[in-house]
């Protein structure tokens, strides 16, 4: 079974769509600095196949692990892969977007280096 033309143009298309498997794909890629063949190799697919990945919606909400597995299953790819990539992208935009509004200040922490035993100044 040949894939059909189009189908190169529609991943890349994906990648400017925020709920698509290519848009995450293209994060992932950016992140660690890795090319399509690459990605094709962690999933142990075929770049047909990671194309066709690329069109699903990305999973999400309390359903997320059984989408992931549904995917998984339709391409026949490792299901903790899968959901390797998208958490790890997740991961990367939550640290890059924050999590508070402007008009929150930002919390501040400082580390201690002081001991169990030790007794602290009252």
């Amino acid at each position: 079974m040949t894939n059909p033309e189009w189908l190169d143009r529609a991943a890349r298309r994906g990648r400017s769509e925020p709920w698509s498997m290519a848009y995450t794909f293209e994060q992932y890629q950016r992140i660690e600095g890795i090319s399509e063949d690459t990605l094709a190799e962690e999933f142990q697919c075929t770049r047909e196949t990671l194309h066709w990945m690329s069109l699903c919606r990305r999973p999400e909400g309390n359903s997320f692990s059984e989408q992931c597995t549904a995917i998984a299953q339709k391409f026949g790819v490792d299901r903790l892969t899968l959901m390797k990539v998208i958490r790890q992208v997740d991961a990367i935009n939550a640290f890059s977007k924050g999590t508070r509004d402007e008009s929150t200040p930002p919390i501040r922490m400082a580390a201690r280096d002081c001991h169990p035993d030790e007794e602290t100044d009252p």
